[in-house]
């Protein structure tokens, strides 16, 4: 018998790989000494869901006000505590948004609105006339940090880009003390945008000078989001990072330190889940992974994660396909049927040895609850080729065994 020896060959090809660097190369990081590995997820998340701002504006037609309102609403059901609804200082129609949810008294009193803004005061000034007389408000400011914007987009040193956040934060801080009525809680956010390409010590700089002006405290909390702006390395260099930031962030205690990850390399999720193992104690995403490109991390995803491990997500997602329905109404995009937990057919079995495991688990099942006096809580789910009961998403079993010429 002759053998193909396909695993001693190896293909050239055409493709440019040279012109590519690896990430390592130019962004190491040293952290020997890393305990991420050795951790547990053991609790949910904040969740800020930023569907109405990154994912409404990667839409090819952005949603209109009735679609916006429907989101939000749909947010809200869902149990996220803080929603991103724009930038209200670049639109009209955000801004209008905006007022709408003020004027409508559309907001739980438990709900914290968030704002995009740049660091320039005339933005900044009709972006808290935006927020102003919401029950609780976060103004979102950002600017690149990266060297390569630094060279190219803005032709601006380290000096002038810290100083450049500096300033937008005072902006704020002074916008927010001057218009920003006592009706409302403010809140204050800053990103490093494209954080993953910073030197990590620069990085650490810009946002310790940002704190600087906002002087985090007791009551006085400081959003520090930390987004992988484009994902261009595997999920552990991102778990690196940090865990970097928060052993060396001041006033730790008083920052609530968050991950903003998109799907580039296809390992937002990986990525996430990995900051939360490094200390991130907050998620921005988007339901079903809407985005630019290839999209921000996927909530529900994320979320059902949790679920499947034990861990209450504080978001009630036990109607998966009214979920679906809202946000492919809202969006006019498409939940793919292969989506984790979500898509059409992830609980179904074509395979004949699928079905036949999946009816034997059943009937385990059956007589495990029934020996547990009826109780199921009390039996773990341990189904096979089904990860998460398909009842607990408002699925049934009707779908769980189809026919192909395969089965």
């Amino acid at each position: 018998m002759r053998t193909s020896g396909f695993a001693n060959r190896q293909q050239n090809t055409s493709m440019p790989n040279g012109k590519y660097r690896p990430f390592l190369e130019t962004n190491a990081v040293d952290l020997p000494d890393r305990m991420w590995p050795n951790n547990r997820i053991t609790k949910a998340p904040r969740w800020l869901s930023t569907d109405l701002r990154d994912g409404n504006q990667a839409l090819v037609e952005p949603m209109n006000p009735k679609q916006k309102r429907a989101m939000f609403d749909l947010l809200v059901r869902l149990g996220i505590k803080e929603i991103e609804v724009g930038f209200p200082a670049a639109s009209a129609a955000d801004f209008d948004f905006c007022r709408s949810l003020v004027a409508d008294n559309a907001i739980p009193e438990d709900v914290t609105i968030s704002v995009l803004t740049q660091a320039r005061p005339e933005i900044i000034e009709k972006t808290v006339k935006a927020v102003d007389g919401m029950p609780r408000a976060t103004v979102h400011l950002y600017n690149a940090t990266a060297p390569v914007f630094r060279r190219v987009v803005f032709h601006n040193d380290k000096e002038a880009t810290k100083q450049l956040a500096v300033a937008g934060a005072q902006e704020v801080l002074a916008g927010l003390e001057k218009r920003l009525s006592e009706a409302t809680v403010a809140g204050f956010e800053y990103s490093p945008e494209i954080f993953v390409d910073t030197e990590l010590d620069y990085a650490l700089e810009v946002c310790e000078s940002v704190m600087d002006v906002w002087q985090p405290g007791p009551d006085r909390e400081i959003v520090i989001n930390l987004p992988t702006t484009v994902e261009r390395a595997t999920p552990n260099v991102y778990a690196d990072q940090i865990e970097y930031m928060s052993r060396n962030l001041t006033r730790r205690e008083h920052v609530a330190l968050s991950a903003h990850t998109h799907n580039d390399r296809g390992t937002g999720l990986a990525s996430t889940e990995l900051a939360l193992l490094a200390g991130v104690d907050r998620v921005e995403g988007c339901l079903f992974g809407q985005g630019e490109r290839t999209g921000n991390v996927d909530l529900v995803t994320l979320a059902l994660n949790l679920f499947s491990q034990g861990i209450d997500p504080q978001l009630d997602i036990s109607d998966i396909d009214h979920i679906v329905e809202v946000y492919e109404q809202c969006t006019s995009m498409v939940v793919p049927e292969r989506t984790p937990y979500s898509g059409s057919l992830v609980y179904t079995a074509f395979s004949g040895s699928h079905q036949d495991a999946i009816k034997k688990g059943f009937v385990d099942r059956d007589e495990r609850v029934a020996a547990a006096g009826g109780d199921e809580n009390a039996v773990p789910w341990d189904v096979p080729y089904l990860p998460l009961d398909p009842k607990d998403l408002g699925r049934n079993y009707e779908a769980v065994v189809r026919v192909n010429s395969q089965s």
